[in-house]
């Protein structure tokens, strides 16, 4: 089966409609790593990601909004509480038995919250929103990392950079699911194992698509990271349990978790579903009868979700709201929102991530094949400022350092 297209001829997808009216152009090929095993079924695309057009549109229509840009002093104290709740909860677990209900309902209620609470946190400190300072902000998301168990915040920050400036460029943007994953979990089993499983695939899949250089930013997150994890066991008597309890909330803060489901609903297209991906004008119009827009439109590329989970997460549901907008801090988002509302109600939007993880599974027309996909355009962001073979744009220098030190983000993040 030959790849999808998105031309003003794009036949009807799967768990999508026909595309609407978009510059039709030569048909290419998907490059070989990718279908060289597998067919593709993926949605493959001409167009430019939307959220840098939207921007552009937001900011001549409210330009106001670039005064919601800048680091958020709240992050730091949010940070250290819940860095001392799960030091403290390991602990206190340092004489249970890990497979007895108090370790594990302990990891899962708490754990796993306060865990997927520290993940969002380095996601925000890697755009520099907590400091103005690039290197504090990386020594803050160090000490972030200390209750996830496993050095992991410098490795992401590039990566995630990289996903932003690349949304959707196959062989740049890590968090887009590769065919042979696609292929071999597009089954009910399949998607429960990945949903069971997907702080792994998020952990393992970047190291099989490009690796950044290692840095001195990145052996002070390991050295740092196992020097706590020893600290901690010899603190408690040699105990593994404080350890195992750290590394189980981690898990589970990526697995079956209400929490969790924001890695699916950020990026994966969710259609002809009615009663849990609506607009918020839908909701307001009460227009549930109604052909459902995605019916008649490509699939988006971005969801929000602004239920009350996000009080956990440091609203990532906002999610169009963030990619328009990296360099707004978590606090202000939901200000965005107001702001431009014309822009943000017409667009689908999650109403319970429980409902995504649930839908993904049990729906056939909803899975791993669901991502937008493009051949061309983004760049590598983190790796020294150089541009990807397969991005094909050119970057400046001045906009490489921006990138790489965080301390241009109005260049950087509002204009381009």
């Amino acid at each position: 089966m030959s790849p999808v297209i998105a031309t003003a001829s794009t036949p009807q997808l799967r768990g999508s409609a026909a595309t609407s009216n978009v510059v039709e152009k030569p048909s290419i090929r998907v490059p070989p790593a990718e279908t060289s095993a597998v067919d593709d079924h993926f949605f493959w695309t001409y167009t430019e990601e939307p959220h840098r057009s939207r921007r552009l549109a937001i900011i001549k229509a409210h330009p106001e909004v670039t005064k919601l840009c800048g680091p958020e002093p709240l992050t730091k104290y949010v940070v250290l509480g819940v860095v001392l709740l799960q030091i403290c909860c390991a602990y206190l677990l340092r004489d249970t038995p890990m497979l007895s209900w108090k370790f594990l309902a302990t990891a899962y209620v708490i754990g796993a919250t306060a865990n997927q609470n520290l993940f969002l946190a380095i996601h925000e400190i890697s755009h520099n929103l907590a400091f103005r300072s690039p290197m504090a902000n990386r020594l803050l998301a160090i000490f972030a990392n200390l209750p996830i168990g496993l050095p992991y915040s410098a490795a992401f920050r590039p990566y995630h950079l990289t996903h932003h400036k690349s949304l959707g460029v196959t062989g740049l943007d890590t968090d887009l699911p590769t065919a042979l994953e696609a292929f071999v979990l597009d089954s009910l089993l399949g998607k429960t194992f990945f949903c069971t499983f997907q702080i792994l695939f998020y952990a393992v899949r970047p190291m099989f698509i490009y690796s950044p250089p290692f840095t001195a930013i990145h052996l002070v997150n390991v050295i740092v990271q196992l020097s706590f994890d020893y600290a901690l066991t010899k603190i408690c008597g040699g105990s593994l349990q404080p350890f195992l309890y750290l590394i189980a909330s981690s898990f589970l803060a990526g697995s079956l978790h209400p929490c969790a489901g924001h890695f699916i609903a950020e990026h994966y297209f969710f259609s002809n579903l009615q009663h849990g991906t609506e607009s918020i004008q839908e909701q307001k119009q009460k227009k549930t009868q109604q052909p459902h827009p995605l019916d008649s439109l490509p699939p988006p590329e971005t969801y929000s979700y602004y239920g009350p989970l996000n009080v956990l997460t440091y609203n990532v549901g906002l999610h169009n709201e963030h990619h328009d907008f990296p360099a707004i801090p978590w606090t202000k988002l939901h200000a965005l929102h107001r702001i431009a509302r014309e822009f943000y109600e017409p667009l689908p939007s999650h109403r319970s991530w429980v409902w995504v993880i649930w839908t993904f599974i049990l729906d056939n027309n909803v899975g791993m094949w669901c991502r937008v996909k493009r051949a061309q355009g983004g760049r590598i962001v983190g790796g020294g400022g150089k541009s990807s073979g397969r991005a094909g744009e050119s970057i400046s220098a001045s906009s490489a350092a921006a990138d790489e030190s965080g301390s241009g983000w109005k260049e950087s993040e509002i204009q381009n």
